[in-house]
């Protein structure tokens, strides 16, 4: 994180810059402009699609294989710049958001390739745990997604619902709540790839793609 006197030192810089060149005053006001969450949203869904895929059981194990190093490029890496991001301007809920499941993706991908290496062993209890885990903190993300709009709330609401799912079948070593946990993950991809998909094209055209009204007001 910056001090204050690395802060002070930037702005000194980029108020110098506004007064050598008035063409720089745009080029930095854009920097901060672009809206990062299409990206980490986009990440976080296509690589949940692939994985649902496995937890339905429409795929077969085997195909984690593709799924890790979509978890670290895509998955992983895409989220944590895109928190980085959403920190800088100022987001709080964004910067928590994706620099968390940024990291969880890359939690997965490292868990399956040390299991793989035979580095470890994964007890399925524990592995239950931590995705209930990581349910609860979604539930908790869940609600202030409720108060943004409607696509976010139905994207966190499935994703906490995918990770109880999940973490209750490798807990019990249950098929059938596993396969749910896929169904719930596909919806949660569906939505998160939706709002990317809507954020990305009313920047182009305000007002072209609906997210919905939120539950609540802020």
């Amino acid at each position: 994180m910056q001090n204050n006197k690395d802060i002070k030192n930037e702005n000194v810089a980029i108020n110098k810059m506004k007064t050598e060149d008035p063409l720089n005053v745009n080029q930095i006001n854009k920097s901060f402009l672009a809206d990062p969450a299409p990206l980490g949203l986009a990440a976080f869904g296509f690589t949940t699609f692939l994985l649902s895929f496995v937890n339905a059981g429409i795929l077969s194990a085997a195909a984690v294989s593709v799924v890790m190093p979509l978890a670290f490029s895509y998955g992983g890496l895409a989220q944590l710049l895109t928190g980085a991001f959403e920190m800088r301007r100022g987001n709080t809920f964004g910067f928590t958001a994706f620099t968390s499941y940024g990291s969880f993706w890359l939690f997965y991908g490292f868990l399956v390739l040390f299991a793989s290496m035979k580095i470890i062993t994964i007890p399925a209890t524990a592995l239950g745990i931590a995705l209930i885990l990581w349910g609860l903190f979604t539930l908790y993300m869940w609600a202030s997604a409720i108060r943004l709009n409607l696509s976010l709330n139905l994207t966190f609401l499935f994703l906490w619902l995918a990770f109880f799912m999940l973490g209750f079948g490798a807990y019990y070593s249950s098929t059938t709540l596993t396969r749910l946990g896929g169904v719930f993950g596909f919806l949660t991809a569906f939505f998160a790839v939706y709002t990317s998909f809507a954020i990305v094209s009313n920047s182009v055209k305000e007002g072209l793609v609906p997210l919905g009204p939120a539950l609540f007001k802020k």
